[in-house]
């Protein structure tokens, strides 16, 4: 079984910064990507648009530099959205949207993942006019739709978790303040954030990860395999199958591919266990296990439009990208996974994480 398709965004990845960003950067351009969004959570993060601003963040500016010199030339297109601090202001927003720089921003729940400890508190943002100039502006707002500073007992529990509580109680807000406003709620987990968007306005998308596709927080927890650690967390069979249900219905057009995919070289330390999946160079692949897992037929001629609209459509006409005249081939055969090799240390690709070293589709 051959698919020919378009090539395809990655509209969630994360393409750290030095030595590293060149071989990411290889990667998801072997794995047929046209363009990526990412992630702006470097050391410093991604807090202000131009060069020239005295704020103490890496800029848009100087990161789409060491992007495109590490080899995102070879990219169609490629977006760095503005991280969102307690610096952020309109004026920002609006100077940066007009040089064309700016054209997506990353809420963070203050430490609630990875790089996120510059996060400011998301009802901030509607009060001070940073929302509204970019609703003005046609920027759009990458959320990390997860609720901050809960107690341990309520940030995951039987009846509820930071991500439900966050499309319940918070986003709300901002679709009654700004209806116009695009919003992208970032690598969903659950049956409620599904749900939410499903209702929500053409203006508001999601991105699904191929890990939450695929497992849930058993397989995580069953032997404790840290490999699967990611926030959010991977949730229950229900919300998988709310996930797939989502990502796979052939009418879809408000869910689309964004990996979340995060490399660590050291995954596990004596202070806990980074969060990320490492999907880089095989994301597709395991897009299509997934749908196959979900009981799509990908050798149905509606089985591959809906993972065509899925991996290669959907994403790049939310955010008003060309759809790329390019294409790839994917195959139903195995391919055997290796380690990416960053100088003298390793990232671990995720089914290795879990002690596979084959999958079941490779790029051809």
């Amino acid at each position: 079984m051959r698919l020919e398709l378009p090539k395809w965004y990655d509209l969630h990845t994360h393409l750290r910064q030095d030595e590293m960003l060149g071989p990411l950067i290889d990667d998801a351009l072997k794995m047929g990507c046209a363009g990526v969004l990412a992630m702006p959570n470097t050391k410093p993060p991604v807090g202000k648009v131009f060069k020239a601003d005295g704020l103490p963040y890496t800029s848009i500016e100087y990161y789409s530099e060491a992007i495109k010199a590490a080899g995102g030339y070879k990219f169609d297109d490629f977006i760095v959205p503005l991280y969102l601090t307690q610096d952020t202001t309109a004026k920002m927003i609006e100077e940066g949207a007009k040089s064309g720089l700016l054209r997506a921003c990353k809420y963070y729940p203050p430490h609630g993942t990875t790089g996120a400890e510059f996060g400011y508190p998301f009802m901030e943002f509607i009060e001070n006019g940073v929302f509204e100039a970019m609703r003005d502006a046609g920027v759009v707002l990458c959320i990390h739709g997860e609720e901050h500073g809960m107690e341990a007992s309520e940030y995951f529990a039987r009846e509820s978790n930071a991500e439900e509580h966050f499309y319940k109680e918070r986003l709300p807000h901002i679709l009654d303040a700004f209806t116009d406003l695009k919003i992208v709620g970032e690598h969903v987990t659950t049956k409620v954030a599904v749900d939410f968007i499903s209702a929500a306005p053409d203006t508001v998308g999601a991105t699904i990860t191929p890990q939450h596709l695929l497992y849930t927080v058993g397989d995580l927890l069953q032997g404790l395999k840290y490999h699967l650690y990611c926030l959010p967390l991977l949730k229950f069979g229900e919300d998988r199958a709310a996930l797939r249900a989502a990502a796979t219905n052939a009418s879809n057009t408000k869910f689309f591919a964004g990996t979340d995919s995060a490399p660590h070289t050291t995954k596990m330390t004596e202070c806990g266990c980074a969060a990320g999946c490492y999907t880089g160079g095989i994301a597709p692949q395991l897009y299509a296990q997934g749908f196959e897992e979900a009981g799509i037929d990908l050798g149905s001629e509606q089985g591959v439009e809906a993972f065509k609209n899925f991996l290669c459509l959907n994403g790049p006409n939310f955010y008003g990208l060309d759809i790329p005249t390019e294409t790839f081939t994917i195959e139903k055969a195995p391919q055997k996974l290796e380690a990416l090799k960053i100088g003298d240390q390793e990232v671990i690709p995720l089914p290795m994480g879990l002690g596979n070293d084959q999958i079941s589709w490779k790029i051809s």
